[in-house]
């Protein structure tokens, strides 16, 4: 399965389409995300979402929660159920298609190094699995389930660690396609 959707991704992977895909990214991380972001916070700027907790522990999850306050904790289990199910899937197809174009002009067609394009997927897959766990925590507050908490946090680590790793690929194909001149390698 996860061969299938490298080959999808080498298949689809068109400059037009990634500068789309990288436009609505723009769009997400740039705009919409901060705007949502300062919308919760209300002028208290130590609030932040927590999928932007890089391996924070529970309490200090569950503190955050606390400080969403009533306005806070519905509005941004809305955000999560619709903005951030949609976000995820456009930095998915965008760095794996980029980092397919790049593998593409920066590797030999037998490289081992060409399966590593699907790595934007494990971010997906564990931020969705994030969302989901604070979906489920935002609901039952004032309750503070132990067992959650450390679910989203290794969770949350998951997703941040495939992020660094999608990155990390991103940079080598752009390294390894700059050496080979962009000329896609046949």
């Amino acid at each position: 399965m996860l061969q299938n959707i490298s080959n999808k991704f080498y298949q689809w992977a068109k400059g037009w389409l990634i500068i789309v895909l990288f436009v609505l990214d723009g769009f997400f991380a740039g705009f919409l995300l901060p705007l949502i972001q300062g919308m919760m916070q209300g002028g208290n700027g130590g609030i932040m979402p927590l999928d932007l907790m890089m391996f924070a522990a529970p309490d200090k999850l569950f503190d955050m929660i606390e400080q969403y306050g009533e306005f806070g904790r519905p509005f941004y289990r809305n955000v999560e159920l619709t903005v951030d199910i949609i976000y995820p899937i456009v930095y998915l197809f965008f760095f794996g298609l980029a980092i397919s174009w790049l593998f593409q002009r920066g590797f030999a067609p037998n490289s081992p190094m060409r399966k590593f394009n699907i790595m934007p997927l494990g971010a997906w897959f564990f931020d969705l699995l994030e969302n989901i766990t604070i979906v489920i925590l935002l609901s039952v507050y004032p309750l503070k389930p132990a067992a959650l908490g450390w679910l989203l946090f290794a969770f949350s680590s998951g997703k941040w660690l495939f992020f660094f790793a999608t990155v990390l690929m991103l940079l080598t194909g752009l390294a390894m396609a700059l050496k080979n001149g962009f000329r896609k390698q046949e």
